[in-house]
């Protein structure tokens, strides 16, 4: 029937039946060619030529990585994945500007490091330009050891331009320990406040122990250069009080009205966590990082006339800044045997940011670094009558991940802050919480079962 109608139409109307032909046949021709180009255009898209060589691309979460540079030392250097990896090669994007006789013209331009893209067969340099290759400054950046990453994750940060927040600046470097029978712990802070003239910033150093559930503390404050803190952190001296970071040693010496001493802080291989920030409405931030998740604390202290050697104690360090006016936190930390477990949340004000929508935290560290970690994570505090928290459980998903956290607080040392007081000028009290956590899940393929001994810090 098909072949009738065209036949007679063909007799009828020869003219326009040609026509009709050919421009059905060009048109499949059209389509036929613009699916082979289609086909060669996907083909070279997924080239690594195009994206600079290379077999993987890594980027941040919301884009471009915070921390190429300790993503490079501590995670891909790390032993499993170093052995798998033949070259790394970061770069970064950006626009120029260029200015001509009263014309501005933009320039998409990419930056790297020569050595390392000619590695990753970055045909944009491979072969075209050999006198470009690295600086002493590239070298230096590319192959940190890990002092140098300690020092870049600690260095402290100067004060952004936001007036309305200025006044509740402060950074801290926190440091704790506790024995393994549990009996001592400390509590360890010095803190850089907001700027209380031209060049001068208020800091203040803060240890507090607690000892068979007796709670003690000792402090001392004074006036710092500001510039001095800026160059030369985490090495710090504060009102006669010093740290020190020597490779990968903090060395810690106090000299507080009623204790004094010496500890030294030694960072376990792989144990941290990267500089992490925050930011909300009208310049406002806050930033975290976790330098030594697990480490071992030995030293010597002077209470009074008492005198207490710690040997082979249990450490951590962290480092917190930001504005810090009506701004709550929920955080806690353990470890086991080779593995180290750190969680937290921080609750912004609402006018700055919407506290249900910024995620909690939950990261694993084993010994050659990074095992998991999770941003789906729940915090759920239970408290009793007189609204001391007796129970933590905390729950991480992900695509490796799966865990749950369950906290036994049996100590509560409560602190009323003013640093955080609400916009009503009223005091938030921080709670600091000892007790013991049962952890259950899994983490890869590595199955996680274990009680031990932590600690967490929440707000009332």
């Amino acid at each position: 029937m098909i072949l009738r109608l065209a036949l007679r139409s063909l007799a009828t109307r020869p003219v326009r039946t040609a026509v009709l032909a050919c421009g059905f046949g060009f048109g499949i021709a059209v389509m036929a060619a613009l699916l082979g180009v289609g086909d060669v255009i996907l083909e070279q898209a997924h080239s690594p030529a195009l994206e600079g060589g290379g077999d993987v691309v890594i980027g941040g979460r919301f884009g471009a990585l915070e921390n190429a540079r300790f993503l490079i030392a501590s995670v891909l250097g790390s032993p499993d994945l170093a052995a798998q990896t033949a070259a790394v090669s970061p770069s970064r994007r950006g626009t120029l500007y260029l200015l001509k006789e009263g014309r501005t013209t933009a320039v998409a331009v990419i930056g790297g490091l020569p050595d390392a893209e000619r590695a990753v067969s970055d045909q944009e340099i491979d072969g075209q330009v050999p006198a470009w290759t690295n600086t002493v400054a590239d070298r230096a950046w590319s192959a940190p050891d890990r002092a140098a990453v300690l020092k870049a994750m600690d260095r402290f940060h100067p004060i952004p331009n936001a007036p309305e927040f200025a006044a509740s600046w402060a950074e801290w470097l926190y440091f704790n320990g506790r024995t393994a029978d549990g009996r001592l712990r400390f509590y360890l802070t010095f803190m850089v406040g907001p700027t209380s003239g031209p060049g001068r910033r208020a800091a203040g150093v803060r240890l507090q122990l607690d000892r068979d559930g007796e709670t003690t503390t000792y402090s001392a404050g004074a006036m710092v250069d500001e510039t001095n803190v800026l160059a030369s952190a985490p090495d710090l001296d504060i009102a006669g009080n010093h740290v020190r970071l020597e490779g990968s040693r903090y060395r810690i010496e106090l000299a507080l009205p009623g204790a004094s001493g010496t500890l030294a802080l030694d960072a376990a291989p792989g144990q941290s966590l990267p500089p992490a920030t925050i930011t909300g409405a009208r310049g406002w931030l806050t930033g975290y990082t976790a330098p030594v998740l697990s480490g071992t604390v030995r030293g010597d202290l002077t209470i009074g006339r008492e005198h207490i050697a710690l040997r082979d104690a249990a450490g951590y360090h962290d480092h917190n800044w930001g504005f810090w006016k009506g701004v709550r936190w929920q955080w806690g930390q353990v470890a086991s045997g080779d593995l180290s477990f750190v969680y937290g949340r921080i609750l912004p004000p609402p006018d700055v940011a919407d506290p249900e929508r910024v995620p909690g935290f939950l990261g694993v560290l084993g010994p050659k670094g990074p095992l998991g970690f999770s941003t789906t994570v729940s915090l759920q505090e239970t408290g009793d009558e007189r609204g001391q928290p007796r129970r933590v459980e905390v729950q991480a998903r992900g695509q490796t991940i799966d865990l749950t956290l369950v906290f036994a607080v049996d100590r509560v040392v409560r602190t009323p802050m003013a640093m955080t007081s609400t916009a009503a000028g009223m005091p938030i009290d921080f709670l600091q919480l000892g007790g013991e956590y049962r952890v259950n899940g899994t983490v890869g393929t590595r199955a996680i079962d274990f009680t031990a001994r932590g600690a967490a810090e929440t707000f009332r």
